[in-house]
């Protein structure tokens, strides 16, 4: 579940986004905790207040390793686990300064990111028993793209492609501007062979079209429940479907039941509801 954690480019984006908070956050110095004595120390307990699934313990390590090395964070439970309002999710230990300082960086990271993972794992749940995959999408808030895709596979879901780099996705105005699907097919497999190549279309004519240019996934864009089963129907394997659009957690399993191969739902990132976090000095 966890193997993009270990991404080089992860790696470096937990480095530059906890950079960048502690900067926003931070300035010119912590009035606040100027009124502690250096040299005071603490003891520093999180609990969560509400059911969540756990994500972001790479970006709460980072926060206290670039504000102070010698603060010691134990976690209680690993990144995917399932806890309960008032479990203890860490436990802190060095400066009270410290301490302090970073606490409002390291869990705006961890509410953000359990969030995420907390609604995809409901939206997984609602998926079994089916062959249906859950995928996210671009629509991700701006600069936490690495961060929030790892959630995504913390909640059990998968990620579609990390950006525009690594794989093609021929939507309207491309195949406008390209002259065609059948041409822009034929143009993304002599730009980057070997490149997955998809086509986001809206009828039964652009899905026949879709299959003759031997496109390797086909998105259903807004189709209804009767349309994608018959789509499932005409494909028969040979492209792989994914749906999208209009779909929300009370129509997703019907959707899946139509037999389409992945299910992408943009506000799995887009709408994020912070899980409530709560620190206390022990």
């Amino acid at each position: 579940m966890n193997n993009i954690l270990d991404h080089l480019l992860l790696r470096q984006a937990i480095i530059n986004q906890v950079f960048q908070a502690i900067s926003e956050d931070l300035g010119q110095g912590d009035l606040s905790a100027g009124l502690i004595p250096a040299d005071r120390p603490a003891v520093a307990r999180v609990i969560t207040r509400e059911s969540m699934i756990l994500c972001g313990q790479a970006w709460v390590l980072e926060t206290f390793r670039q504000l102070d090395p010698d603060v010691q964070v134990t976690f209680k439970h690993a990144d995917g686990a399932s806890l309960m309002p008032n479990d203890e999710v860490f436990q802190l230990q060095g400066k009270a300064r410290s301490l302090l300082t970073g606490e409002r960086t390291a869990l705006n990271f961890l509410q953000l990111l359990s969030g995420t993972a907390t609604v995809v794992h409901r939206y997984v749940q609602e998926l079994e028993g089916t062959s249906a995959r859950l995928l996210d999408t671009r629509k991700t808030i701006p600069g936490l793209r690495w961060a929030q895709k790892y959630a995504v596979t913390c909640g059990g879901g998968k990620n579609h492609r990390m950006g525009l780099y690594d794989a093609f996705l021929i939507k309207e105005n491309h195949i406008s501007a390209a002259g065609g699907i059948q041409k822009a097919v034929q143009a993304a497999h002599v730009l980057a062979p070997g490149k997955p190549v998809e086509v986001e279309v809206e009828s039964f004519e652009e899905l026949h079209d879709a299959l003759a240019a031997n496109a390797d996934i086909i998105m259903l864009d807004n189709f209804s429940l009767a349309d994608m089963t018959r789509a499932v129907q005409h494909t028969a394997g040979r492209s792989l479907l994914e749906a999208s659009g209009g779909i929300t957690l009370g129509n997703l399993r019907a959707v899946a039941l139509t037999g389409v191969d992945f299910i992408s739902i943009g506000s799995l990132t887009k709408h994020v509801q912070a899980i409530d976090l709560s620190m206390r000095l022990l």
